[in-house]
């Protein structure tokens, strides 16, 4: 709900979703994401608009996080004197060169209706705000080149190899955006800094986990069963699912059909983006179906009431169990192998059970099946070989 009257420090912080009204036609508006940015409306004088009423205007102010709001009460108040005498501030406000963080603060919102899911829009403008803002972000955009941008770069480029490239690419499109306002000209520093090789080649490590030899799987399976932690019905799981962990620990009981003995993961919480169904195994809902007398919105509930387990809860369990040299993750890892050397199974089966996309568009395209029947199968004789009642 709008909120009349003058706004404050407190409030603009606070405020949820909606157009805020501050007087004299300045509005926070706070968007669904939690983004803030404030608009000025503004009647020109003597011009009118297609339907001949008098033109009406909204101008956009810049990000709440950058922009305070006394900076936009004084910004509204010079584009209402404009408007008042005729000019369209569009074409008349003082064009002040805006800095590097107010130019990414805008590029965020104007983006964030882009973005997979607003988990991704926030690391985006999270990069920038750890490692570019500290050093550049108060310059003016039109300031920045190579060696500004190296400031930025330099430090981590192969310590945070990954985490540099990133950066490098998100402060390149601010750069370009920029340009494309009319902030700044010339060649992007970024993309100057690359062609020239300024920065050492960085050997890309293989990021390999850490994996169990599924000769291990039975012994560790039984290990598991004894224990009546959370933790150990949810690795149990992950175990014989092949499943990445955040897909486990999110799985919400709406998302299982016991008569079809299926799980159907949700495009939103798939890496690949896209919905995978799981057939569930004698040995899987031997391991949920129990837990539904939590009546808990989660399948494995958390400390916390209708909150799941921890990120770490499956790893501290490894390590309280003194299991060395394994991931959680690696358990994917152990599954392929096993598929691969005992179960001969085809590779897209195998690959379709850990819901990795297998060749390329074109195949895809013409491949409309998932397979689930012949994934079932896979996934039962895994099952039975992890419980130990296969030899």
């Amino acid at each position: 709900m709008a909120i009349s009257g003058k706004l404050t420090k407190k409030l603009v912080e606070n405020l949820g979703k909606g157009r805020h009204g501050d007087g004299n036609g300045l509005y926070l508006v706070v968007d669904a994401s939690g983004a803030r940015r404030w608009i000025v409306r503004v009647v020109v004088k003597g011009q009118k608009g297609k339907t001949g009423a008098p033109l009406r205007t909204d101008f956009g102010l810049g990000g709440a996080d950058i922009v305070t709001l006394n900076q936009a009460r004084e910004r509204a108040l010079e584009y209402r004197r404009m408007a008042k005498q005729g000019l369209n501030p569009r074409f008349n406000a003082q064009r002040e060169i805006p800095t590097f963080a107010e130019i990414a603060q805008q590029v965020h919102i104007d983006r964030l209706p882009t973005w997979k899911n607003p988990k991704h829009g926030q690391q985006w403008i999270n990069t920038l705000r750890d490692y570019a803002f500290p050093k550049i972000g108060r310059m003016p955009v039109d300031s920045i080149g190579q060696p500004e941008a190296l400031m930025c770069l330099a430090p981590i480029w192969t310590e945070k190899h990954e985490t540099a490239k990133r950066l490098a690419q998100r402060m390149k499109v601010v750069l370009d955006v920029a340009k494309s306002k009319g902030f700044r000209d010339g060649e992007n520093p970024i993309t100057a800094i690359k062609e020239a090789q300024v920065l050492p080649k960085v050997k890309a490590k293989p990021n390999h986990h850490k994996a169990m030899a599924w000769q291990d799987v039975p012994a560790f399976y039984v290990d598991l069963s004894g224990r009546s932690a959370m933790a150990a019905k949810a690795l149990m799981f992950t175990c014989l699912t092949g499943s990445r962990t955040s897909e486990v620990l999110g799985m919400r009981w709406a998302e299982i059909d016991f008569d079809a003995k299926l799980w159907t993961c949700p495009a939103e919480r798939m890496k690949t983006g896209e919905e995978h169904r799981v057939p569930l195994t004698d040995e899987m809902r031997k391991i949920i179906e129990p837990l539904q007398a939590m009546q808990s919105e989660y399948v494995f509930e958390g400390q916390k009431r209708n909150k799941p387990l921890s990120n770490m809860s499956m790893l501290m369990l490894l390590r309280r169990m003194k299991v060395e040299g394994v991931t959680v993750h690696g358990f994917r890892s152990t599954f392929r192998d096993w598929a691969s050397e005992v179960a001969n199974a085809p590779r897209e089966v195998a690959e379709m059970s850990l819901a990795h996309k297998v060749g390329s568009d074109v195949e895809r395209a013409y491949a409309r099946s998932d397979l689930l029947e012949r994934r079932r199968e896979l996934m039962e004789s895994w099952s039975s070989f992890a419980a130990g009642e296969s030899k």
